[in-house]
């Protein structure tokens, strides 16, 4: 058996080795240690290897999934080697003879399907880029939903289009490998390096040609030598993932370069569409908006989200669609109660075809066509054309809908094995067969009342398991009775354990082998008729797919319905100007957190429409006043005005925009050499390179990682640039409180500014954007409400005011004043200040109780208060 594991193991040397013995996978040698550290399971040993022990350890069969998922999220690949034949059959080549075995699949984080290990609401990405000659592509597909995508992709665009995507794997020509690493290790993905006869771009058109069953791939789209490459090595990985059982794959969309909004990683990152800057799902974007009640629609929104249309005929469609919607509430509501009950027709399918799927699959594929046609009733009628287009694609299902209800049962179990999920009634040899098997349990109970009967033992029991069969048990208390004359000739004596005695008769015997069979030969009858029900349903696949996509489409737009009404969004209007006006603009993530806290969010207009406003306001302030917050809320609005979203303002006008660029905050890049300043360059570099006069920029404190004037100097150009050069409509937030010179400079440059209150040393921040420049920028009060110490903040005020009075002397007097400041180590730390009690007027008002007050009481109280308010 060794001597087989280690055949095996040579073939897939990067790979844990499942290896099937019973109803464990177990696993040795080095894979052992590595997974029993990771799954935190006990390392054992079996026999020895060499003069060595072989450390040994397993999972359960049943429980492997689990212990999959958690492999594959710790970054292992895991080959699965199943037993081929049954162990009778092998004992049959004499005693010492293995179990042939062999390895039916490569489970990698790109090409899951089982629903335990898979996020419901997000696609599970495998990619592929391939170069030929100067072309270059990026093809990418979800076997668990069947979609396939490619598009150009020279270097240049490569992180960009996977931060886009965000693949759990990337397949790479081996030779590229090296150079590679770095931007799919970004990207967060697992790197996966093929041999370049993968990528041959004429083995993979043949490839495709014979995947789709097709002379030529001319009627899905016109593609080049790297995009047939990068399919091709999708195709070719799978085939070898799968062994050879490949999934169901729908025919390759070609995305337009253009077509969507383009948007880098930093960006994302800085916007938090799809991740927060923890890592996580909440505080993103997408989980303060996803309103979807299907996977499918929720998959639909992050695709949204993360390309934006630039297709303003795309764009108006959707919005249509949302608007009538959003006006006939009680049809979105009745839409969205079908919608609750569709399953996951998408990834049944896939299970299906992969043969890893089973009854609950095509009792899924069941309701979802039944669904999809009484959707399809309540959108008929006078409809916008995305509702015509996607009632098109929920029709025609019926002849396979109501097979597939007249064949199962309404709660079918989880594998075929199982049995029992066909319907009594739809085959009248599995109802001949299941009749035989049910009256012989009746018999065996009729058989164990005639034995208590004739033995006199009340407790004896007919009883049975997959060793024994049927078989007759008593206590052992009753052994000398069972096998004294004259019961012993009638119960035949099989075993002995601890405590009962085991027995059977030629009458069981034989009623056994007559309800065994009749109970295997029912369960073959409903495999077949299930292999039957699959092929129909993989026959249909392709339209199934559609009504699937048709429902994911109806899903997203009732959701953007209900959040429409459910926030108070509005409709944005959106042509192919470079406009950008929004009126009572809010950030959809920062209101939802204030809502649950009880608070009110502080909406701000914003215009940047060229021509007839600066395109660029320069946004001064102090910290902690919602500077950030402003920048991104905008930018978060141009995303969802083109995802084809209504968007959280009272009015909003977005002239297309091509690019979103932004810049807000930074970190250090230790793993690549990179301070919190050159992250800071790099991105705005990649900014002022690529933007063009239809971006929408958003920059926030350029130049501050560095010494003050080299950062107010790198700050002014990067202003100046955006205006001369990029010509962009941008949001530039600084502390820089010189660079407000520029707006009488520069015609399309405007100050504006986040406005405060200063009440007896606090500092209220008012959230409101208004016309304007700030004085100051009040860092030393947010200091204060952070909680340094106060000894610390006092400091801290006193070097100001010293640093402030020499700026307005300048020369040598500035610098004598900073060398005139005292020490701060010999300076005792000052004692807090007592906090301050409430005054006269405080403690009235508290007193107060409006709700048991008369009018006349209340005014007189007024009166009261006022005449201390005078004191």
């Amino acid at each position: 058996m060794m001597a087989q594991y280690l055949e095996i193991k040579g073939r897939h040397p990067d790979a844990l080795l499942f290896y099937r013995m019973g109803d464990f996978y177990e696993m040795f040698f080095a894979d052992a240690e590595a997974a029993a550290a990771a799954l935190d399971i006990a390392l054992t040993k079996r026999g020895q290897h060499l003069g060595e022990d072989i450390p040994m350890c397993g999972v359960p069969v049943h429980a492997a999934e689990g212990y999959l998922l958690t492999l594959i999220r710790k970054g292992f690949r895991v080959a699965v080697a199943e037993q081929m034949e049954d162990p009778a059959e092998a004992r049959k080549r004499g005693a010492k003879a293995v179990v042939a075995r062999d390895v039916v699949r490569l489970v990698t984080p790109g090409t899951l399907t089982e629903e335990s290990l898979l996020e419901a609401r997000r696609h599970n990405f495998l990619a592929a880029w391939a170069e030929v000659r100067d072309e270059a592509a990026l093809a990418w597909a979800d076997i668990s939903t069947g979609e396939v995508r490619v598009c150009p992709c020279p270097l240049s665009r490569l992180s960009r289009e996977l931060a886009r995507l965000a693949p759990r794997e990337v397949v790479v020509s081996e030779a590229r490998e090296a150079d590679l690493a770095g931007i799919v290790s970004e990207s967060g993905a697992a790197l996966t390096p093929l041999s370049r006869a993968s990528f041959d771009s004429a083995g993979a058109e043949k490839r495709l040609s014979a995947l789709y069953d097709v002379a030529s791939l001319d009627a899905f789209g016109s593609f080049g030598r790297a995009e047939f490459s990068a399919l091709g090595a999708i195709v070719d990985y799978l085939d070898l993932t799968q062994r050879g059982k490949l999934p169901l794959l729908r025919p390759p969309v070609k995305e337009v370069p253009g077509g969507t909004m383009q948007i880098d990683a930093a960006t994302r990152r800085n916007l938090e569409i799809t991740q927060s800057l923890s890592g996580g799902r909440d505080g993103s974007l997408v989980a303060a908006i996803d309103r979807a009640v299907t996977a499918a629609g929720a998959r639909l929104l992050e695709r949204r989200l993360s390309a934006p249309s630039r297709e303003l005929g795309e764009i108006r469609a959707r919005l249509e669609a949302v608007r009538f919607l959003a006006e006939d509430a009680r049809l979105a509501s009745a839409l969205r109660d079908d919608l609750r009950r569709t399953p996951d027709i998408d990834r049944a399918l896939s299970r299906l075809a992969l043969d890893r799927g089973g009854p609950r699959d095509l009792a899924a594929i069941r309701t979802g066509l039944a669904e999809a046609a009484s959707i399809a009733r309540r959108l008929s009628g006078d409809m916008p054309a995305r509702f015509s287009a996607a009632v098109r694609a929920l029709a025609g299902h019926e002849e396979l809908a109501a097979s597939l209800e007249a064949a199962l049962v309404a709660d079918p179990p989880l594998l075929v094995r199982d049995g029992g999920f066909i319907a009594p009634g739809h085959d009248a040899g599995l109802d001949e067969a299941r009749q035989l098997r049910d009256e012989g349990r009746g018999v065996i109970a009729r058989m164990q009342a005639e034995y208590v009967a004739e033995s006199g033992i009340q407790s004896l029991k007919i009883r049975h398991n997959n060793l024994l069969g049927y078989f007759i048990e008593t206590t052992a208390t009753h052994a000398e009775r069972m096998l004294a004359a004259p019961l012993n000739e009638v119960f035949i004596h099989r075993q002995t354990t601890a405590n009962q005695l085991r027995f059977t008769t030629l009458a069981l015997s034989g009623m056994e082998t007559k309800i065994l069979n009749a109970g295997n030969l029912a369960l073959e009858i409903e495999k077949r008729l299930y292999e039957g029900l699959k092929a129909r349903v993989l026959h249909a696949a392709p339209r199934i797919s559609e009504a699937a996509r048709a429902l994911a489409e109806i899903d997203l737009t009732a959701a953007f319905a209900d959040l429409a009404r459910g926030e108070g969004w509005t409709e944005p209007r959106v042509d192919d100007s470079r406009a950008f006006e929004v009126e009572g603009g809010r950030h959809p993530v920062v209101e939802r957190a204030l809502t649950r806290a009880g608070e009110a969010f502080v909406a701000n207009d914003c215009n940047l429409t060229p021509g007839e406003t600066p395109a660029i306001w320069l946004l001064t302030g102090p910290n902690m006043a919602g500077k950030s917050t402003f920048l991104r809320q905008n930018a978060l609005i141009a995303l969802l005005a083109q995802a084809g979203s209504f968007v959280p303002a009272r009015n909003a006008h977005v002239g297309i925009v091509s690019q979103l660029f932004s810049r807000v905050g930074a970190a250090d890049d230790l793993a690549r050499g990179r301070s919190t300043f050159m992250v800071e360059m790099v991105e705005t570099a990649a900014i002022l390179n690529q933007a063009d006069d239809r971006a929408f920029v958003i920059l926030d404190e350029i130049g501050r990682g560095t010494a003050t004037y080299d950062g107010l100097s790198i700050a002014w150009a990067t202003l100046e640039h955006l205006h001369e050069v990029n010509r962009t409509r941008a949001l530039f937030a600084t502390h820089y409180h010189e660079m407000t010179a520029l707006a009488a400079k520069l015609k399309g440059v405007e100050n504006a500014t986040v406005t405060v209150k200063e009440w007896e040393g606090e500092v209220v921040f008012l959230h409101e954007v208004r016309k304007g420049a700030a004085d100051r920028s009040y860092g030393v009060q947010v200091a204060r409400l952070a909680g340094l110490p106060p000894a610390v903040v006092e400091r801290a005020r006193v070097v100001l005011e010293a640093l402030e009075k020499g700026e307005r002397e300048g020369g040598p007097r500035r610098q004598a004043l900073i060398d005139d400041l005292p020490l701060f180590s010999a300076a005792p730390a000052a004692l807090p200040k007592p906090a301050r009690g409430p005054s006269k007027l405080e403690e009235r008002l508290a007193a107060l109780h409006p709700d048991e007050m008369t009018p006349l009481q209340a005014l007189s109280a007024l009166y009261d208060l006022k005449s201390i308010l005078g004191d």
